[in-house]
């Protein structure tokens, strides 16, 4: 459990990571990451889109020496977008499920499309798809660092928000099976009532039956 101190040199490291979401680091995201960077159990080297000036920005909040960036968690890549090659699709939404962001839209058993200026260029769509119909394409933008930090804060917003979405809607279903196996168990109960009202009556009639 992290002390309130680490808790807000988390939050600032945190505020400097780029927020793809995308897991190279070998975390679930950039928080995690954050964290464990704090408890000492991540280096500040393992983040490939954040690159050289991530590293800069974490080494200068930790005060530590700065490094380079670790190639074995990939390399530092100009600014990409997923593209569904829409022929192709065909609507299993694994890839919408996998986004972090919320940057692809469809329905099950429809075409699928990116909303590219929502997306971070995490790649988690690639993978799951059953089609291979997911390609990076590189968007060709310069990016000056105050709008990779306005990007990065617009992501992070879109990321909380898919994750309590997502808590939500599990917290619902678990409601839901919960009133469903309440009206199974009043269901049955009500079954067993009536079947010993049942009983009760046709033993009261078979007594009947047996009077001179």
């Amino acid at each position: 459990m992290m002390d309130e101190s680490q808790q807000l040199l988390a939050d600032a490291v945190d505020a400097v990571l780029p927020q793809t979401q995308c897991t190279k680091c070998g975390y679930a995201g950039c928080r995690p990451y954050a964290e464990a960077i704090v408890a000492g159990a991540a280096d500040i080297d393992q983040c490939p889109p954040g690159g050289d000036e991530g590293i800069r920005a974490i080494a200068g909040l930790l005060g530590v020496p700065t490094k380079p960036l670790n190639r074995q968690f990939g390399a530092l890549q100009p600014p990409s977008v997923a593209h569904i090659e829409e022929s192709v699709c065909i609507g299993c939404t694994l890839c919408i499920q996998a986004c972090p962001v919320d940057a692809i839209v469809g329905a099950a058993n429809l075409m699928h499309t990116v909303i590219t200026s929502e997306c971070t260029g995490c790649e988690l769509c690639i993978l799951p798809c059953p089609v291979d119909c997911i390609r990076m394409a590189a968007t060709g933008e310069v990016i000056d660092a105050p709008q990779r930090r306005a990007k990065a804060a617009h992501s992070r917003v879109r990321f909380d928000a898919r994750r309590a979405r997502l808590q939500r809607d599990q917290q619902e279903k678990a409601q839901r099976v919960a009133r469903q196996d309440e009206s199974a168990a009043e269901r049955k109960k009500r079954t067993v009532i009536q079947r010993a009202m049942d009983r009760a009556r046709q033993r009261l009639q078979e007594r009947k039956a047996l009077k001179p």
